[in-house]
């Protein structure tokens, strides 16, 4: 094949960017050049998302503006791959005739042989899917997040089937990923200059239930902290009836494991939390909650929710702001209900209307904003060690990431420093102030004190 240049967009959550940066590393070993001029592309490469409608719009608005590259420019293949490409295959092949092919969730290791095919004249509208209970493999990827930090997929898919998600119709059954294989994956990506890794799925908290026959995510960390290059070691995504006592254990004793866990709770009403089929409780979340914060004083929680599921009322919503007010989480995420067709909740009779859903969203946000400002200005005279991640331009002042904030959600620390330090250092800083999220500091000189 000639040479072939290569435009990517990688759409949705971290566990999608896994896949693309798979991806990336099989066209990458095909001799195709990457480009971040679409007008320069040969080759389009657009991995979706559609979780919920907003996501939906973006992927849509993606793929059409996309489409008017391929009339326009020099790109001879669009290739749509992800969940909206999962989800709505007939509707794109029928209505954007301008994409070339279309790969589902556990397709995406076909890309190759799809743009041979496409590329050398053989084949064109090429609809690629494998059954939802596969699990795609293949050796390395190309990280795209700066190098010094990527995320681990440990599992794919969901059993919870939770009434709002339509994420286990797009990704299948949960399986996790063979730890012989998240190890070596893991060991790859160190030598790569990663230093931190951060464990995604739809769930960690279940991994190796379907392969060991237990709960491993305990097991899997303290191998993963084996490896010496690897200095953070965060966890996202876990629901609170499956933290265990030994994981709290793991995550309180090895060094290298922050004290951050996102439990995604999504509501505090019983009423509602029995309609969006969640398998948990307000006294359950609460209590278990207080054993974090009990057994691991300084761990850094954060949640997301959702305002005005199905059936939520006035009262529902109060009960809402009461636990946030209760909780006091270090970080919080809040998004109006979204109805996906497919799934138990779109169905139900009392949805509630959009300017209410997002009225309370923002009422959630306003009382959480208070709470985040003044747990921020509690971190004045703190020294906490940084992951520095850039520098502001023209200014002696380093952006980082504190162990309490993961990366594009959470909040930043700003360095001030003649010093010259790498993206990727790690740097005891001295906190000196807070602006609204993010925190003030300078390098700490222990020989000062």
């Amino acid at each position: 094949m000639e040479e072939k240049k290569l435009f990517c967009v990688s759409l949705g959550c971290d566990k999608n960017l896994v896949d693309t940066e798979k991806m990336l590393r099989l066209i990458r070993d095909m001799g195709i050049s990457f480009t971040d001029d679409q007008g320069e592309a040969d080759i389009i490469l657009i991995n979706t998302c559609c979780f919920i409608g907003d996501a939906k719009e973006e992927s849509v608005n993606t793929i059409l503006e996309m489409a008017e590259e391929k009339k326009e420019g020099r790109c001879r293949a669009l290739i749509v791959t992800g969940c909206l490409a999962q989800r709505y295959k007939e509707e794109i092949l029928e209505e954007i005739p301008e994409v070339d092919a279309i790969l589902g969730t556990t397709s995406w290791e076909e890309i190759g042989a799809v743009i041979r095919g496409i590329c050398g004249g053989q084949e064109s509208h090429v609809s690629c899917f494998h059954d939802l209970k596969e699990l795609p493999a293949s050796e390395g990827r190309i990280v795209t997040t700066g190098g010094y930090y990527a995320f681990l997929k440990i599992a794919e898919g969901c059993d919870k089937r939770c009434t709002y998600c339509i994420i286990p119709y797009l990704r299948g059954p949960y399986r996790s990923v063979p730890m012989e294989d998240l190890l070596a994956e893991a060991r790859e990506l160190a030598r790569g200059g990663v230093r931190e890794l951060i464990l995604v799925a739809q769930e960690t908290t279940l991994y190796g239930v379907d392969l060991y026959g237990e709960k491993s995510l305990p097991r899997l960390l303290k191998e993963l902290a084996k490896i010496p290059e690897i200095r953070w070691i965060r966890i996202q995504y876990c629901y609170p009836e499956e933290i265990t006592d030994e994981l709290i254990a793991v995550i309180k004793e090895e060094e290298k494991v922050c004290h951050y866990l996102d439990i995604p709770i999504q509501h505090a009403s019983d009423r509602i939390l029995r309609r969006m089929g969640r398998r948990t409780t307000r006294r359950e979340i609460t209590e278990r909650i207080r054993q974090l914060r009990e057994e691991i004083p300084d761990i850094a929680l954060r949640t997301t929710l959702i305002s005005g599921f199905p059936g939520e009322t006035e009262e529902d919503h109060e009960e809402l702001l009461d636990f946030v007010d209760e909780m006091e989480f270090e970080r919080l995420g809040v998004f109006p209900y979204s109805a996906e067709e497919d799934t138990p909740a779109y169905s139900y009779p009392d949805q509630v209307p959009q300017e209410v859903k997002e009225a309370r969203r923002d009422a959630v946000m306003e009382l959480q904003q208070d709470i985040a400002f003044a747990r921020c200005e509690e971190m004045k005279g703190k020294i906490l060690t940084v992951m520095v991640e850039g520098k502001v331009a023209d200014e002696p002042v380093y952006v980082g990431r504190t162990y309490m904030d993961a990366p594009n959600v959470d909040g930043l620390i700003f360095i001030h420093s003649g010093e010259v330090f790498m993206s990727g250092d790690f740097v005891r800083v001295k906190v000196t102030g807070a602006a609204e999220y993010d925190l003030i500091g300078e390098v700490y000189d222990e020989s000062a004190e």
